[in-house]
């Protein structure tokens, strides 16, 4: 099979659907290799990209493979006759870094292991160990996909808040209700098994092609169902309203843990599980499991993380600013932008989980505190586009010495822009042009707010420490020099964003286990690896794939 890459192709041969598209790249790869489309046996797009860096000719980039009608002969013989001609680095014979999962190894009379947490990060370990054998008790404090969507319908209609299942809280974690962004910045050769399992437990099959792609908050609750299918069907046991209330360490090692569990009848049950090994895969708004860790001396200590608002535009601007005259054409779909600014106070600020043609949420997990969040459903066709619009917090931001200090200033962020909602979860609103002028709101504009519980207009700047306001205040128009129109007066901040990532590591060794306790693997975004469903779900992998030797050593 052959390998082709830097395949670009106009706008003007696609009209958005996919078999168009599908004859576009045959073409090009048939003028490109300088044979008939009759010689193609098979193309696959492998790499699918927007091409926006002139303006004026937007194009689609494309590396696609290829199978010759005449097999391995005609492709070894093309290949030769194109060196004669020229040499194009971008023909290639097609390679794969497959990865492989770990072989099963026998439990024997070990205690199985417990996954705690069923976003991506506990969804691939638990996979993995299953498909090892290990038979793993998957642990979730909320929902499964169907009534954790209920809940969150509910809150956003009526503001009551089930502080188990929630946007935060439930199978797929914070990521299911995000928009299901799928890029990432790291390379391993587990993003390609995990993209595929996603698209065979439903998500679209673009996924493995697409530069940046994407599943879509109405697709992800289908798709994580069928994950949980899967660990169930390789011998894994998946237990939802189920959360870790203790952890028991014996000279150093784990020896149990108690899970607390919501029976359909209302009544709580708690068991004492004996375990050798515990998954910790909590998330980063499981603040009642960091308070336990720090109760029973596991290693923490606090990291650097951000906050700040998320800020919404049309997207037709977006698109205008981005794409030009090719703006609305169907085959780019709504633009994506990622931002960052330097600032002259040595503050940085800068886009994060950016949603085209999507909605600002609730994510709320405790009582009496306003948290947002965004997302995007699999079309991306809302009116808005928004993303959060972050400062970081350093640890030397943070008064004392309590390694949960971070967590703290989370949740007085969060109340006080409860309080400046006035109640109900409603949250604070301000337009850029009043934000920049440190001027309350007392309207909107053109931009609608999507935010599901309504929006107080004010100040949303009071919310946050004073660093973090400020530079905000001063990266706006930094951010507008780069990206047009992104400080235009009425785009619409929301506030607050304080969930992007966790303010504390549980702090681990070469061998993925807690430094201080053996048999607690901490991983994903909760335990302060991980940042984005990729980056999760690998981590959870590349666990299992440490406890599983550790099993097969008897380590």
């Amino acid at each position: 099979m052959l390998e082709v890459s830097g395949i670009r192709i106009a706008l003007s041969e696609l009209d958005g659907t996919d078999a168009r598209e599908l004859a576009a790249c045959r073409r090009a790869l048939a003028r490109r290799l300088r044979v008939s489309e009759r010689d193609l046996a098979l193309v696959e797009r492998r790499r699918r990209s927007i091409d926006a860096r002139r303006r004026g000719d937007v194009r689609l980039t494309f590396t696609l493979r290829s199978e010759l009608a005449g097999g391995a002969t005609a492709e070894r013989a093309l290949l030769a006759r194109l060196a004669r001609r020229h040499a194009d680095k971008n023909v290639r014979v097609a390679q794969d870094r497959a990865y492989s999962l770990p072989a099963p190894v026998p439990r024997g009379s070990a205690p199985r292991p417990v996954v705690v947490g069923a976003g991506c990060a506990g969804l691939f370990c638990a996979l993995s160990l299953a498909r090892a054998g290990l038979e793993p008790l998957l642990v979730e404090r909320g929902d499964d996909a169907a009534r954790r969507t209920e809940a969150v319908r509910r809150h956003d209609e009526t503001g009551e808040l089930d502080c188990e299942s929630n946007i935060q809280f439930g199978v797929g974690g914070a990521g299911t209700f995000s928009d299901g962004k799928l890029q990432t910045g790291t390379k391993s050769p587990a993003h390609r098994l995990i993209l595929e399992t996603f698209a065979s437990a439903g998500a679209q099959p673009q996924i493995l092609w697409d530069a940046k792609p994407h599943v879509g908050s109405d697709v992800l609750p289908r798709v994580v169902t069928d994950i949980v299918r899967m660990i169930e069907e390789a011998g894994g046991e998946v237990r939802c309203r189920c959360r870790m209330s203790d952890l028991d360490i014996v000279d150093g090692a784990v020896r149990a843990v108690t899970l607390t569990s919501l029976c359909p009848d209302g009544s709580v049950r708690e068991e004492r599980v004996a375990t050798s090994c515990v998954a910790l895969a909590c998330g980063h708004s499981a603040r009642d499991v960091f308070e336990l860790l720090r109760e029973r001396g596991v290693p923490m200590e606090r990291k650097t993380f951000a906050m700040g608002v998320r800020i919404e535009h049309l997207q037709a601007q977006i698109d205008r600013a981005l794409y030009g005259a090719a703006a609305g054409h169907p085959a780019l779909g709504a633009a994506p932008y990622s931002l960052s600014c330097h600032l002259p106070s040595g503050r940085s600020a800068f886009s994060f989980c950016m949603c085209p043609g999507g909605y600002v949420v609730s994510a709320a997990s405790e009582p009496g505190g306003v948290c947002t969040n965004g997302m995007s459903l699999s079309d991306r066709a809302g009116s808005n586009a928004n993303s959060g619009l972050l400062a970081n917090v350093f640890p030397d931001d943070l008064p004392g010495s309590d390694v949960l200090a971070g967590v703290e200033l989370q949740r007085s962020c969060e109340r006080a822009a409860y309080a400046a909602g006035g109640g109900g979860y409603v949250a604070p609103a301000q337009l850029v042009g009043d934000f920049l002028r440190d001027t309350p709101s007392s309207a909107g504009g053109r931009v609608e707010p999507t935010f599901p519980r309504g929006v107080t207009w004010g100040e949303v700047g009071p919310c946050l420490p004073p660093y973090v306001t400020e530079t905000l205040r001063a990266a706006i128009p930094a951010l507008g020099r780069k990206l047009r129109g992104f400080d235009v007066e009425d785009a619409v901040l929301t506030g607050v964003e304080t969930r992007s990532s966790s303010p504390v590591r549980v702090t681990r060794g070469d061998d993925g286990q807690s430094v201080g306790v053996r048999g607690l693997w901490p991983l994903g975004e909760g335990a302060g690896y991980a940042g984005g469903i990729m980056s999760a779900a690998t981590d959870g992998i590349l666990a299992a794939q440490k406890i599983v030797a550790s099993y097969g050593t008897g380590a």
